[in-house]
Parts: structure tokens; sequence; C-alpha cells
């Protein structure tokens, strides 16, 4: 069946915006007495606002409300994507050779005024039909929720979409809503092996991410 939609990740695969939400992220539970560790960082990886922002509560001890945590560090990612866009090399040029081809969407743990923000920086903004927050839905990355939800607003059964994305949660939730998925592993936290099996393709850069590749797909 051939693919007709193509659902885009944001942090990991558009712009290489992981390091510096785990910089500011960590920075704001150390400064507040809290511990970090990898485990913490994977958890968070595609995490809902409401989630990363209830998980940086608690590890200030609760000194910092949920709403204040999410405000704060939303703030502070605003500031250093304007200061230095950490764009994706070939991410821009790849969304507009899809959007030729495809109907393409995009589902992404951050929260709207953050994806508004990178897509402009990209002058993307045009090529999707539908852009949302995973903070639209009940259950965030690994379930199915953000693919589920976001095929139903574009009108397209899971089964004629391509995913793409990065991390492990991510892998896993376009997995588990029934789309194709193309796997971008890149960063510290690479998905293992078990994950990424779930992919249909794995693919070294967005570069290669080509209509062609995503019609082989289908």
């Amino acid at each position: 069946m051939a693919i007709k939609a193509v659902l885009f990740d944001l942090d990991g695969v558009l712009i290489d915006s992981e390091p510096i939400w785990e910089r500011i992220r960590r920075a704001f539970a150390e400064q507040r007495g809290g511990s970090w560790t990898p485990a913490i960082q994977s958890r968070m990886m595609g995490a809902r606002t409401v989630e990363w922002s209830a998980a940086l509560s608690e590890l200030a001890g609760g000194t910092v409300a949920p709403e204040s945590a999410a405000e704060a560090v939303i703030a502070e990612l605003s500031d250093a994507y304007l200061r230095d866009p950490p764009v994706i090399a070939g991410a821009g040029e790849a969304v507009r050779a899809l959007a030729r081809d495809f109907t393409l969407g995009l589902v992404s743990g951050s929260p709207p005024v953050l994806i508004e923000l990178v897509l402009r920086i990209l002058e993307v903004t045009d090529c999707f039909a539908v852009t949302m927050s995973a903070d639209d839905v009940a259950r965030g990355k690994p379930e199915p929720d953000p693919y589920l939800e976001l095929a139903r607003r574009l009108g397209q059964e899971p089964s004629v979409c391509a995913a793409v994305e990065d991390s492990a949660n991510g892998i896993r939730s376009a997995h588990a809503a029934g789309t194709h998925v193309v796997a971008i592993p890149r960063g510290e936290h690479r998905p293992d092996q078990h994950v990424l099996a779930l992919a249909d393709a794995v693919l070294d850069n967005i570069r290669e991410l080509t209509p062609g590749r995503v019609k082989k797909l289908g």
C-alpha cells in the first residue's frame, strides 16, 4: 500500500535539541538539590510537558510547581534556539522535498510555542498540513496515542503513514500506532538494536530521507 503521509518528530529529527533540553533541565534540577542520571534523561526524551515538568518538580523536592518548572525551561529553550538555532544539516531541504510528494504532519513532546518557533527558523511552516504537541493526547510516547491522533487529524490510516523518529520512545510509539517507521538515531542516547529492529528503515542522517526512499516503504 502506497505511503500517503510522512509524520515527523521534531527534537532529534529536525533539530539537535536533545543536548540543550538535557543541559537546561539538568541544571534546573541540580540547582535545586536534585540529581540527574542517564535513566532520567532517557525517560524524558519525547515526554509530554506535563510529564517532564512533574518529574523536574519531584527532583527539586517539590520546591517548584510543575507549571513553574515548565515555564522556566521553555523560556530558556526559546532563548537558546534563537541565539544559536540547533538545526540539523539537511533537515529543511528534506522536509521541502517530501512535501512535494506527501502530506506532512508533525507531533512532538515539545509544547506548541517551541514547535512553531523551530518551523519558522527552518522556514518549513507551510510544508505541514498538521502540527501538534503530544500534550494534546492523554498518553505520550512511547504509547501510540500521539501518532494515532496525528494520523486521525490528517485523515489517514496509520498503515499508509511513515513516521520519522530518533528516540526509543518515539520509535516504540510509531510502531505501536501501526505506522511504517524510519529511524534516524543520533547522539548519546541512541536506541539499542532491539528497538531499532522495530523500524522499517534505519538511516544514517536525514539527507537519506528522500521521496524515493519513503516510497519504497509502501
